[in-house]
């Protein structure tokens, strides 16, 4: 899955909880990830299932009642968890950046967006009209037009999805290695989720910086990414490249994940397909697969034990009992 280098990003067996009242709810649990130079990795699965608070883990965003508690972080070379809060501001908005998952609330309603772009670049020590050309430069690239007189604009004045083209211009205008988009096409209509899509393709290619992209469209997913992290729980179940997880999958998860893509649906039918059972509690974690309570091939294995990663192809591994089982009957 990782390019032949070390990767720009390797997330390595981390877990993290978050407190509460009722217990420490176990939200991310051995969670091991890469993402390549110039590579753009999505992350899917349910919500709740930790896609997120992976995310803003990362990015050192983290609410004050969560505690890693094992694993680590690696950004170029450098372990970030536990690094000094001072070193951690001077990386994001950097050497990373993040996209937020709501354009509508993302920027500041009582600034104009000239102002909030000048800001971004506060460490970089060039004159004002530089900083301001630049911002300029990026508004042509996100397609915002007449950029010079939008600069003067507030917020409110734009739409959702011109929003979200000014929130990736000023994600972008630091020209970060490592760009993580929180589900950016959420709050978008399904015309402005491609265009959005199609902007993210152009602008990677361009800058060649590298992506995280979480997402729970599996079409966008397919469009965009070059390689998918599929989570349910707080667990990694299966990674590999698009090809791999699109339509090799190995998961019992993913496979029934696929199944519920409206676009995969042929028939007329007044029902959408749906994963039975319900999501685990995870300050109680249950023993064995976190999935078994509501798989259908799960067996007295996966009551017993938890599956560790399995490789299946190259750089495709899935976690499942399964694999052990048909790789013992395999001749």
């Amino acid at each position: 899955m990782s390019a032949a280098s070390d990767p720009l990003l390797d997330v390595r067996g981390l877990s993290l909880d978050f407190g509460s009242p009722r217990g420490r709810i176990h939200a991310l649990r051995n969670v091991s990830l890469e993402v390549g130079a110039g590579r753009v990795v999505g992350i899917v699965g349910e919500s709740g299932c930790g896609k997120s608070t992976l995310a803003y883990s990362i990015i050192g965003l983290l609410a004050a009642n969560a505690e890693v508690v094992g694993g680590e972080i690696v950004f170029s070379g450098r372990n970030l968890i536990g690094l000094p809060d001072s070193e951690m501001r001077a990386l994001r908005g950097r050497e990373m950046s993040m996209i937020f998952q709501d354009p509508m609330t993302a920027l500041n309603p009582v600034q104009t967006i000239g102002t909030q772009m000048l800001a971004i670049q506060y460490r970089d020590a060039v004159p004002t009209r530089e900083k301001r050309k630049r911002a300029v430069e990026m508004l042509v690239k996100v397609g915002i037009p007449d950029p010079e007189s939008r600069l003067k604009a507030y917020p409110h004045q734009f739409s959702g999805g011109m929003r979200q083209r000014i929130c990736i211009a000023m994600a972008l205008l630091v020209n970060p290695s490592l760009l993580i988009a929180d589900e950016p096409t959420t709050a978008l209509d399904a015309t402005l989720e491609v265009q959005i899509v199609e902007l993210l393709k152009d602008l990677q290619k361009d800058m060649g910086c590298s992506i995280l992209f979480v997402s729970h469209h599996l079409g966008t997913v397919a469009e965009l990414c070059d390689d998918v992290v599929v989570m349910y729980a707080g667990e990694v179940v299966e990674r590999g490249s698009v090809r791999d997880i699109f339509h090799t999958p190995s998961h019992p998860y993913t496979e029934a994940l696929l199944e519920c893509d409206p676009g995969r649906i042929r028939e007329k039918t007044r029902e959408l397909p749906t994963i039975p059972g319900d999501v685990p509690n995870l300050i109680d974690v249950p023993d064995g697969c976190i999935f078994r309570s509501r798989c259908p091939k799960a067996f007295d294995r996966c009551v017993r034990e938890a599956p560790a990663p399995r490789r299946v192809s190259g750089g495709h591994e899935a976690s499942c009992h399964l694999l052990d089982e048909l790789a013992e009957a395999a001749p």
